[in-house]
């Protein structure tokens, strides 16, 4: 019988779980100040446990640079995208 592969993981529990373990909850719940020291362990009030949401990365586009774009930067005013190869003269270049 194989494993179960959550189980192979080094770090399966660092992922976001829905049910927290009851210290778990104790701390959460001495956070927010809902529990002290005294307090049954018992019977413990609900805990929300949201996944944080994490926005996309934005894609960079990457330009190379090359003098005419640093000292176009450099003087505020855009400059023009270095001129590419067509494939034609790519497919030859690489033959040779």
């Amino acid at each position: 019988m194989s494993i179960d592969r959550s189980l192979k993981v080094k770090g399966a529990l660092s992922r976001h779980r829905n049910v927290l373990s009851r210290g778990e909850r104790i701390e959460t719940l001495k956070l927010e100040e809902r529990f002290t020291d005294g307090d049954t362990v018992m019977g413990l009030p609900k805990v929300a446990h949201r996944k944080a949401a994490t926005g996309k990365k934005e894609a960079k586009v990457k330009v190379a640079a090359t003098p005419e774009a640093e000292a176009a930067a450099a003087a505020g005013t855009p400059a023009a995208p270095p001129t590419a190869q067509p494939p034609q003269q790519k497919k030859a270049a690489a033959k040779k």
